[in-house]
């Protein structure tokens, strides 16, 4: 688990707390949950909202393979989840030069929207190599989809229910630009309020907001 606040470069809204109202495990699935509340962080700033982010740096990370979740993303607008990695030498050389692989995340007003990007030097923010998958009918928030990742050296493929809709390749990036994809990365899960990205939340947007984690699952290739 993180804590903190301070937009986490994206000027996003929420601070990101280890209490069981954000991070908990319920009915057999993880629930990370964004409330609307007041709250002061260590930092002596207020804030409007709160949530959670679990990542496994530390604790996990691999190189290669396939990286999928069984998730129901929330439904408000403004709300911002997202089953991502970075490079577990962020520590060492910083972001974005480590990398990073966002496998899904919904920035969209429109629930049947997902994204799936890489970040890296030279291409990243709002200028990453960015994919999107539109569902056929219905919202990701009506239920638990699978998004996923199957990563090889030259290659990052991306998948939304077993459906392949991307392909990332170093002829992708921008020209000079460096593929900094071979080595571990570690899982992040979060639910950001607000940001760079996605709307802001408006009167429509009813909280708590949640994410619902079935599981997370990571597979080598033998």
């Amino acid at each position: 688990m993180e804590s903190g606040g301070g937009g986490w470069g994206n000027e996003e809204l929420q601070y990101y707390t280890p209490r069981p109202k954000n991070l908990r495990l319920e009915n057999g699935y993880l629930v990370i949950e964004a409330v609307k509340e007041e709250y002061e962080g260590p930092d002596g700033v207020k804030r409007r909202y709160t949530s959670g982010r679990l990542t496994s740096q530390g604790r996990f990370s691999q190189t290669y393979g396939r990286f999928e979740a069984r998730i129901q993303v929330p439904s408000g607008q403004g709300v911002w989840p997202a089953f991502w990695m970075l490079g577990d030498n962020f520590p060492t050389i910083g972001w974005p030069e480590c990398g990073e692989i966002d496998i899904a995340e919904n920035v969209d007003v429109d629930k049947s929207k997902i994204r799936g990007s890489i970040h890296g030097p030279g291409y990243s923010g709002t200028e990453s190599v960015t994919s999107r998958y539109t569902l056929p009918e219905g919202r990701f928030s009506d239920g638990f989809h699978v998004f996923a990742i199957e990563w090889e050296p030259q290659a990052i493929r991306y998948f939304s229910d077993d459906e392949l809709y991307a392909t990332r390749t170093p002829a992708d990036l921008p020209k000079g630009a460096r593929w900094v994809y071979d080595h571990p990365f570690f899982i992040v899960l979060n639910v950001a309020v607000g940001g760079n990205l996605p709307a802001s939340p408006d009167i429509a947007t009813d909280f708590p907001q949640r994410m619902l984690v079935d599981y997370v699952r990571v597979y080598s290739r033998k």
